[in-house]
């Protein structure tokens, strides 16, 4: 955007939020999967120190065009303003960050949002670099997880799941997250290694405290049954020194 633009633009015009329920308790849950791991993890980015995960937030592209509202999204190398509230800080105004979201995530609950169609089109039009649909019912498609990388100005579709550019990954991982068990979409690293949520981080750090007292306590137990065994082989010493003086032997002339 020109600076002639950007300072004649009134943010007021624009409708950044409407406040009206958008979606399910499914997707709610996936959503926040998505972003609250890279915060705990936390992820660094390559040749980066900051980046902005965020999910159900309009990101707006052109003052004339309504807003994309990916279920999940993010962007590299841009952070939030510290007055958030404002509302010029309040939602993804590409022009202000200087560059769209690096991927975009659209998590597909029924056959009306054309993720496959009018969304692909859009999110290739405006640059995000990796598209993401997650189809965990088949909706739309009989593959339940698609990346598709941005080659000039139109999408390819990539037989990885590895995002290169980003330095993370995606795998369907079936557990429980938040006590409900399914199919879920999570981010990796280049092994395959789910990204951990802070719960998970919280556990390991758990069972790995459990486990080293747990090692200490046999350490110990070991100690002390050297140590028992020590004393009762100095008990039977003593005892032959013993019967050996009572015999008139000198047991240190032996």
């Amino acid at each position: 955007m020109s600076e002639a633009l950007a300072f004649d633009l009134d943010i007021e015009d624009i409708v950044t939020e409407d406040d009206e329920p958008v979606d399910n308790l499914a997707s709610e849950k996936q959503q926040r999967l998505l972003t609250e791991p890279l915060y705990s993890y936390p992820f660094q980015p390559p040749d980066s120190e900051i980046f902005l995960a965020a999910a159900n937030v309009g990101v707006f592209y052109s003052t004339h065009q309504p807003p994309l509202v990916p279920d999940m999204f993010l962007s590299l190398d841009v952070q939030v303003a510290d007055n958030w509230w404002e509302k010029q800080n309040r939602s993804y105004f590409v022009w202000e960050f200087g560059k769209p979201p690096d991927v975009a995530v659209e998590i597909v609950s029924n056959r009306k949002g054309k993720e496959l169609d009018r969304k692909l089109r859009d999110y290739a039009k405006i640059g995000v670099k990796y598209y993401v649909v997650f189809d965990p019912s088949h909706q739309i498609s009989t593959a339940t997880l698609q990346v598709f990388q941005l080659q000039g100005r139109f999408y390819s579709a990539q037989d990885t799941t590895w995002l290169e550019q980003v330095g993370l990954g995606l795998t369907l991982w079936t557990g429980a997250y938040e006590g409900k068990t399914n199919e879920w979409l999570r981010w990796c690293d280049r092994n395959g290694q789910v990204i951990p949520t802070g719960a998970e981080k919280a556990e390991a750090a758990q069972q790995q405290a459990e486990a080293a007292q747990q090692q200490a306590e046999l350490a110990q137990q070991q100690v002390e049954a050297v140590s028992a065994e020590l004393d009762a082989e100095r008990q039977r010493s003593q005892r032959l020194s013993d019967r050996l003086r009572e015999m008139g032997i000198d047991p240190t002339a032996l």
